[in-house]
């Protein structure tokens, strides 16, 4: 018996995936690292004897399912899912064309829907394993210019909530990790695409948003590969939590939404608990 771990991460290319996938391979566990170009996988992770690179495209039903198996031919598990590809279609709702809102929510939320699905069997048959959805603060405050990221987020943060009792007799966990502002490639151009202005309206507050943005790239407060660290770190509890609020920002947006939530349930408190049939 060995108490390594075989994790599977998808966006291993860039970003908070490559700092994941060498916290993991660091710490002694097994890694096998998925994204659409694997060349570009390979060459951010180098060579390593644990380390399996394969392409997937999360939007792909059959990437999905070529994945889990090339994972479990390899190492004859999977322990820990690491959902976390993703990009970001920012601008106004009504600049967001039908057609990038869909595929925000297509990438985000169905593609983590798609590996998840891939994976699952997996871990039901070994009675063991963590799926990790890597959500945002996003997924629990909306905000202006993020329509379609909130939806999809705000999805991720709903389905994994339901699954959790779903797959927990199967001895598999579930974990939400909700980051605040981090200093990843989120806001670069390879991974933020901006709705074309076309509404005389916004025009003024998107110029805004977009210079406000591109002076934070590269200058947020959170190190992903201290969320990295603290990411492996949590998967070896036997009791992770659903919940992991990752940054002292998202801590405190997370306490003013809770607080807002009490507010509003409160303010009409007595027109609500008076909407039952009264019974004769």
């Amino acid at each position: 018996m060995t108490d390594q771990k075989v994790w599977l991460i998808t966006g291993a290319g860039r970003g908070m995936g490559i700092d994941i996938a060498m916290a993991a391979l660091a710490g002694g566990d097994a890694v096998v690292a998925t994204g659409r170009n694997p060349e570009r996988v390979s060459s951010a992770l180098g060579a390593h004897d644990d380390l399996l690179v394969v392409k997937l495209d999360v939007t792909s039903h059959d990437d999905a399912e070529a994945a889990a198996r090339a994972a479990a031919e390899r190492f004859g598990r999977i322990d820990v899912l690491v959902n976390n590809a993703g990009n970001f279609n920012a601008g106004f709702f009504e600049e967001i064309s039908p057609e990038d809102f869909r595929s925000q929510v297509e990438t985000t939320l169905f593609g983590p829907v798609n590996v998840t699905r891939a994976v699952l069997p997996v871990m039901r048959a070994q009675h063991s394993g963590l799926v990790v959805a890597i959500s945002s603060t996003a997924g629990i405050v909306g905000q202006a210019f993020c329509t379609a990221y909130a939806a999809a987020k705000f999805g991720v943060e709903g389905w994994i909530e339901s699954l959790t009792p779903e797959v927990a007799p199967f001895g598999i966990r579930t974990m939400l990790v909700e980051p605040g502002f981090f200093r990843t490639e989120l806001l670069t151009p390879e991974s933020t695409t901006y709705a074309e202005p076309s509404i005389g309206d916004y025009a003024e507050r998107t110029e805004q948003t977009i210079a406000a943005w591109n002076r934070m790239n590269g200058r947020q407060g959170g190190d992903p590969a201290k969320l990295a660290d603290a990411l492996v770190q949590l998967a070896g509890q036997e009791e992770p939590p659903l919940r992991f609020v990752a940054g002292a920002d998202a801590i405190a947006t997370v306490e003013q939404k809770a607080k807002a939530l009490l507010a509003q349930a409160g303010a009409y408190r007595e027109l609500s608990s008076n909407l039952a049939y009264d019974d004769a």
